[in-house]
């Protein structure tokens, strides 16, 4: 999909369907005053697509998403105003509500407000059992949100979610996403919760702290989330990071390319040296998008001099 086209599923020249995404940093301050922490979430080991690697709750842009009535349920960020900051003709809201979806059915937090516009939070047993069954129900698709946030009469918070960073998988991948990141705030009074079936855990971890871990070997982590955190990681607070990111008016689209070479298969991004002139290579089965990032064989170019954060809207 080129950089500004209408929103919507493409094909690209591999053949692999280029699909919409969504994802979002949960952020906040650590309660032992540690600095910013942000919630991940580890895939099923069984999946096939980045099986066991750390990320943030996200996934694909559903047609329920789309949905005609969103300004109904997202109060503060109208369509055209969300498809002008993705730069597409229309259909940018349903990101936003993709990247809100996606939180609630992996990790069982919500991203909303009551009509008086109160956060909600899941601190009355009577309140989170209705909740409960409402995660269920989004989550098999017999439900939409949408609908849900009208019975209960609740108001999306896609005004306090900032766009972050745009990565499109690349090309040679078995699967490839068109993904916007987004950041915001965690809510009080809700605990993620791991679906126990896309995702078999969630924590809270400094993002100095999961880039020292995947560079020890002890956590995977796609590309894109390893310089997410990495641009997370020179914040010092959810204030910090949520500024920055709302000051932000150009978010520019990275693809990187898989390239193969004597030291076996790594990712260029735009500005690496023979980026402009190389070729997406496919992975050989039995090697998976976040082992690119492995110490050893399949060492991504260019990690030790990645190790100064970009600034947000350099993110990728």
């Amino acid at each position: 999909m080129a950089v500004g086209a209408p929103s919507g599923d493409a094909t690209v020249a591999d053949d692999v369907p280029l699909r919409d995404a969504a994802t979002v940093m949960l952020v906040r301050d650590a309660p032992d005053g540690g600095g910013l922490e942000v919630a991940m979430l580890r895939r099923n080991l069984k999946s096939d697509f980045v099986g066991g690697a750390y990320v943030f709750p996200g996934g694909a842009v559903d047609p329920d998403d789309r949905h005609a009535n969103l300004d109904a349920v997202c109060v503060g960020r109208s369509d055209a105003d969300a498809s002008a900051q993705l730069g597409i003709e229309r259909g940018g809201l349903a990101f936003w509500v993709a990247a809100i979806r996606e939180c609630f059915e992996e990790a069982g937090v919500l991203l909303a407000r009551h009509a008086d516009g109160e956060v909600i939070t899941f601190t009355d047993p009577a309140f989170d059992a209705r909740f409960v069954e409402h995660r269920r129900a989004v989550d098999s698709g017999a439900r939409r949100l949408v609908e849900i946030c009208a019975e209960e009469q609740l108001q999306l918070i896609v005004d306090d979610i900032y766009f972050f960073s745009h990565w499109i998988t690349p090309e040679g991948a078995i699967r490839r996403y068109d993904t916007r990141f987004f950041v915001a705030r965690a809510p009080e009074g809700q605990v993620p919760l791991h679906d126990d079936r896309e995702v078999i855990a969630n924590l809270w971890i400094r993002p100095a702290d999961a880039l020292a871990r995947y560079r020890a070997g002890e956590f995977d982590l796609v590309f894109p989330t390893m310089r997410s955190l990495m641009a997370l990681e020179r914040f010092e607070s959810a204030d910090d990071a949520l500024a920055a990111a709302a000051a932000v008016n150009d978010v520019p689209a990275i693809l990187p390319r898989i390239v193969e070479d004597a030291s076996g298969y790594r990712i260029l991004l735009p500005g690496d040296d023979g980026y402009d002139d190389a070729i997406s290579v496919a992975l050989p089965q039995g090697i998976p998008m976040n082992k690119l990032n492995a110490p050893g064989k399949l060492a991504t170019a260019g990690a030790a001099a990645a190790a100064d954060a970009p600034e947000v809207a350099d993110a990728p």
